[in-house]
C-alpha cells in the first residue's frame, strides 16, 4: 500500500495548512472544551481533552442539543441558540463554582460569510488559575 500524496494529507484553511492529525492534536490540547452544535440544533463536534470540565461521550454526536444539558440548565441553553438563530446576539457567557472550580462557559453564534446561522460554539475552561493572576511573569522559572 503506498503512501497519499501529500495534497490529500494537507488541508488548506484560511490561515495556514494542517494535516487532519495535526488538527486533531490542536483541538486535543486546547485548554477550553469545544462543542459545536450545527444549525438543525445538532451536536456535530467536541474536542477530546485530557481534562475535560464537562465530559462527552460520543454518543452525543448526533443528539439534539436539548438532551445534552440539566433539565435546570436547558431552558438557558434553548433560548441562546432562539437569540443567535434571530441574529439578535452573537454571544452568552456564564461562570460557575462547579466541584470547587470556576468554570467560565461561553457561546458563540456561528455564522457564515453572508451572516446566515450556522450553529453555536460551546466552549468551557476552568479558570480558576487564571483567577490568581497578579502583577506580571514576564521570565521563564523553570530552573
Amino acid at each position: 500500500m503506498g503512501q497519499l500524496p501529500l495534497s490529500t494529507l494537507i488541508r488548506h484553511y484560511e490561515e495556514g495548512y494542517m494535516t487532519p492529525e495535526q488538527v486533531n492534536l490542536l483541538l486535543r490540547y486546547l485548554p477550553v472544551d469545544i462543542t459545536y452544535v450545527d444549525e438543525n440544533d445538532r451536536v456535530i463536534f467536541y474536542n477530546r481533552g485530557e481534562d475535560r470540565v464537562f465530559p462527552r461521550s460520543k454518543g452525543v454526536i448526533g443528539r439534539e442539543v436539548k438532551f445534552c444539558h440539566p433539565p435546570k440548565s436547558v431552558h438557558m441553553v434553548l433560548r441562546i441558540v432562539e437569540e443567535f438563530k434571530a441574529g439578535t446576539k452573537d454571544v452568552a457567557e456564564f461562570w460557575i463554582n462547579f466541584k470547587g472550580r470556576m468554570i467560565h462557559i461561553r457561546y458563540f453564534a456561528i455564522r457564515d460569510k453572508e451572516k446566515n446561522y450556522r450553529g453555536v460554539i460551546e466552549m468551557s475552561q476552568d479558570v480558576t488559575d487564571i483567577q490568581k493572576l497578579e502583577g506580571q511573569k514576564r521570565l521563564l522559572d523553570w530552573d
